[in-house]
């Protein structure tokens, strides 16, 4: 079972085409849930995805609810600088999700709160900045994740 990134209502094609490089590099699923910010045509998107968009197991789902149904019994993670539990003192399993929110403005309350999410996780940074970038901070994750997991699968 692999690991999941979700993006929730990703605006920035280029964090999105990157986000596709992550998953084909680290085997995990990318779930995007709509509203779109972009479409699949875009430039940016293309580039930022060189040729690795047919190597991605990429979903696109029209809300959150739905994504969340297509993971069976995973657990989700909310990333968000609310949070007091750090993302490196998670034990993570296969099949876990690690949900991101919009660039602008990150998850919104009731997503991060959703029944789904197991628990909110955070990326430390230095005080007084707002946040990293989306795809940056899904790659700690991921990361983080496969790091736990034994990188199965890499080489």
């Amino acid at each position: 079972m692999p690991l999941h990134i979700i993006f929730d209502n990703p605006v920035i094609p280029g964090n999105t085409g990157n986000a596709i490089r992550l998953a084909a590099n680290t085997g995990a699923v990318l779930h995007l849930v709509e509203p779109l910010g972009f479409n699949f045509d875009d430039k940016h998107l293309k580039r930022a995805g060189l040729d690795y968009h047919d190597l991605a197991d990429v979903q696109i789902h029209p809300d959150l609810d739905t994504c969340f149904s297509t993971l069976g019994p995973s657990r989700v993670f909310a990333f968000t600088t609310q949070a007091t539990t750090m993302y490196q003192n998670v034990k993570y399993q296969w099949g876990d999700a690690l949900l991101f929110g919009t660039e602008p403005t990150g998850l919104p309350r009731e997503h991060s709160h959703h029944p789904r999410v197991t628990d909110q996780v955070r990326i430390p940074m230095v005080p007084g900045r707002r946040s990293m970038n989306l795809t940056n901070s899904a790659s700690v994750a991921v990361f983080e994740a496969w790091r736990q997991l034994g990188f199965a699968g890499g080489v």
